[in-house]
């Protein structure tokens, strides 16, 4: 299998970093995967890995101020922005791609194929619709916010881990999470975004269920809402006005939290390829 890392060009001009997973000679379409906000590109392996076996090519891309992604110098992090760096990696990949959507991300694609119907060829939300609850969203902020002056060990990002997403088993291995910290001179650990895009996304513009209500209006491609069925982000009241808005989409649950490709990734994954099968080609 290959998997190799490229750099797109994104708006005012940002560097991307992403990864490319494909078998030679694969036929069966793209699939682009974008993480949620304070996650990198490298949520996404398990889940790229397994379609490219398949047959597909599975791009996974760090947001802005992400990853190994560059930070915007004038700390740009609306979903105008958001959107218009999707815009020109659709450009650049040269097809219309399914776009699979975990939180921000899915945002960011709701909106960027609402507005612009025909940029993609399916819509995979992961987690989220055209409005989230604001005791969970507030929650989220919290974790996020929750170290300003770092950890001292990957133990402490380990722990801190453990009590946002309760009952779930700690990591064997703590070297997955130097992915998503990075160590300073001052030698903390430190999670690995841009600080500012917090206080860009809390604005009215971003959370706005309106605008987003007004794009779900919007899209006519074949479209999965994956929902963490023990999530405080999406409810199922959120899931059912969301269908009504787009009726080219359907729901599955899955025995999840918000974070559903971390709680039951095989689950996820088996989800995703039957609607790339039987919904999208």
């Amino acid at each position: 299998m290959l998997q190799e890392t490229t750099i797109f060009h994104g708006a005012h001009g940002l560097r991307l970093s992403g990864d490319r997973w494909a078998q030679p000679g694969s036929e069966r379409g793209t699939v682009l995967l974008l993480h949620g906000g304070g996650q990198t590109r490298h949520s996404w392996n398990r889940t790229a890995r397994a379609l490219a076996a398949e047959g597909w090519q599975a791009w996974t891309v760090d947001t802005r101020g992400h990853g190994d992604s560059e930070w915007s110098l004038d700390g740009r992090y609306t979903l105008d922005d958001f959107t218009a760096d999707l815009y020109a990696i659709v450009a650049q990949l040269g097809t219309k791609p399914v776009v699979v959507g975990a939180s921000l991300g899915g945002r960011t694609a709701l909106a960027a194929e609402g507005e612009r119907p025909g940029t993609l060829a399916g819509l995979v939300l992961v987690d989220i619709t055209h409005r989230t609850e604001h005791s969970g969203q507030s929650r989220v902020k919290r974790f996020m916010t929750g170290a300003p002056h770092g950890f001292a060990t990957l133990e402490e990002a380990a722990d801190a881990i453990s009590a946002y997403r309760p009952g779930r088993p700690r990591p064997r291995s703590l070297d997955g999470l130097k992915r998503n910290l990075r160590r300073r001179e001052d030698g903390r650990w430190y999670w690995h975004w841009d600080p500012r895009f917090l206080g860009s996304t809390a604005d009215a513009g971003y959370y706005s269920p309106e605008r987003l209500r007004r794009a779900a209006r919007g899209i006519a491609i074949p479209t999965l809402l994956v929902r963490g069925l023990h999530s405080d982000i999406v409810t199922a009241e959120s899931a059912a006005e969301f269908l009504d808005l787009v009726p080219t989409a359907r729901e599955v649950g899955v025995s999840a939290g918000h974070m559903i490709t971390g709680d039951d990734n095989d689950v996820f994954t088996a989800h995703l390829r039957e609607f790339l099968t039987h919904d999208v080609i």
